[in-house]
């Protein structure tokens, strides 16, 4: 049996990128029963990618209650949808062998692992603010995306002088714009910028400098995805919602580092629950961005843990 309910969570803050802001974070949680356990996981449809509640509710309802990993990558699409139920899946067959996910999948016993923590979009002052308040956290990452970002960048570098920088323009740079901040950013200590040009209007970063790493996130979704981005980008974000999975994540993951990208492992803002199979996948990569709990004002029961050592991995009470 699946079935799919929605949830909302409540952000402990507004939080805004260069395409709108929000107060909560809906999701769709998926549940499947076999042989007497319960395995379950979560996903946030992406308005970016033309996913509703709705239409991804109905791309799960619509499969074989008895489909099984393999034919779920051919049922579905990458996703949020196949994400949902492929994590699902995994917490099933992990509870019917009295196994970690983990040890199925062949993977290495899982640590914590550094966690970048969002700042949103905002004016400089009220950026720099939040800097300061954080300024505790080893690695933030600045929502930007404006022709007018470089006052909001000196304000995060003031709040948080020592802090190492990751900055998401989210697809709202023009090459022009990015060619004449690119500089600018290298002398602020930022180590990567995400995704600095529309994707699908990204070839000049072929034909630019990229004195700072240049990292794929709404260019890059599966395995498929990766002959795209050669020439243009240094670094992937692996994203559970985009590949449709553990599955496929944890094969773009190898497919990713054969070709000699350095991967992120990335988020929606989503619960402890959208974030715990992500643990596993981010073990070991150059930037881990996995703080959508630490963004909301209520979670999962038996929580994901944060502390000075990163995120861990799930309790398996929590998934997998």
């Amino acid at each position: 049996m699946i079935t799919v309910t929605p949830d909302v969570f409540r952000l402990a803050q507004v939080f805004t990128i260069s395409r709108g802001s929000r107060t909560e974070a809906k999701v769709l949680t998926v549940r499947i029963t076999r042989g007497g356990v319960t395995g379950w996981g979560e996903c946030v449809p992406y308005a970016r990618y033309g996913e509703t509640l709705e239409s991804v509710t109905a791309q799960i309802e619509g499969l074989d209650p008895a489909i099984t990993r393999a034919a779920l990558q051919l049922a579905l699409p990458a996703g949020a949808a196949r994400n949902a139920v492929d994590c699902a899946l995994w917490d099933v067959e992990a509870k019917l062998a009295g196994k970690r996910v983990w040890e199925l999948a062949g993977l290495a016993l899982p640590g914590p692992e550094i966690t970048a923590f969002t700042l949103s979009l905002d004016t400089p002052e009220a950026m720099r603010a939040e800097a300061a308040k954080h300024a505790h956290r080893p690695l933030l990452k600045i929502k930007l995306g404006t022709p007018d970002d470089m006052p909001r960048l000196e304000a995060v570098r003031a709040g948080a002088p020592k802090t190492r920088i990751i900055i998401d323009a989210n697809e709202g740079w023009s090459a022009e714009v990015y060619a004449e901040l690119a500089p600018h950013l290298v002398a602020m200590g930022v180590a990567l910028v995400e995704q600095p040009l529309p994707a699908g209007a990204d070839d000049m970063l072929a034909e630019m400098a990229r004195p700072l790493p240049v990292c794929a996130d709404e260019a890059a979704h599966d395995c498929a995805s990766l002959p795209h981005l050669k020439g243009k980008y240094d670094v992937v974000n692996i994203k559970l919602d985009k590949t449709g999975g553990l599955t496929e994540g944890l094969a773009l993951k190898q497919a990713a580092l054969a070709e000699g990208y350095e991967l992120m492992v990335g988020c929606m803002v989503g619960s402890s629950l959208a974030m715990a199979p992500a643990t596993l996948l981010a073990q070991g990569v150059a930037f881990t961005d996995l703080d959508g709990p630490l963004l909301l004002a209520e979670d999962r029961e038996d929580p994901l843990v944060f502390d000075a050592q990163g995120v861990h991995p799930p309790s398996a009470k929590l998934w997998g």
